[in-house]
């Protein structure tokens, strides 16, 4: 993910060193098994995290269906700083499809164990950018509504 820009990344195999180097957009999910990722991270732009399930969605919604994407509820792609257990989860869902990928479908079926191996890695200035759009997008419906 060198010089990324924009976009989503999953990776599910090992990364090299010096992953992110100049990465100023997009987002990366990298599977860490090993617990040594960080160490091969160029941390100058980014900030890594861990992936979680948000809870009130999963309440809301998993309960229902299971398949968000297909029944609209929640548009998991919009909003790169929230949502990322759900987009990661169709991603990998997608890439099983698609491939047969024999790797995908062991992470599919182990979810609870294999996602808190996952780290996001964000770009420090990107996520600056997605928050100030969000806060005009959410100050413009405000007005909209007459608030």
């Amino acid at each position: 993910c060198e010089y990324m820009t924009g976009g989503i990344v999953v990776v599910l195999g090992e990364t090299g060193r010096n992953f992110a180097a100049g990465m100023s957009g997009g987002i990366a999910y990298v599977l860490d098994e090993d617990g040594m990722f960080e160490q091969r991270c160029n941390l100058a732009m980014v900030d890594l995290e861990p992936v979680t399930e948000e809870l009130e969605l999963m309440e809301r919604h998993r309960h229902q269906t299971g398949d968000l994407e297909s029944h609209g509820r929640v548009d998991v792609m919009s909003d790169m700083t929230r949502f990322d257990a759900e987009r990661l989860h169709q991603l990998i869902e997608n890439h099983a499809h698609y491939t047969n990928s024999s790797r995908a479908q062991y992470i599919l079926n182990n979810w609870e164990a294999m996602l808190s191996k996952f780290r996001k890695v964000m770009p420090v200035e990107y996520r600056r950018a997605l928050q100030e759009m969000q806060r005009a997008q959410d100050g413009a419906q405000a007005v909209a509504a007459g608030e």
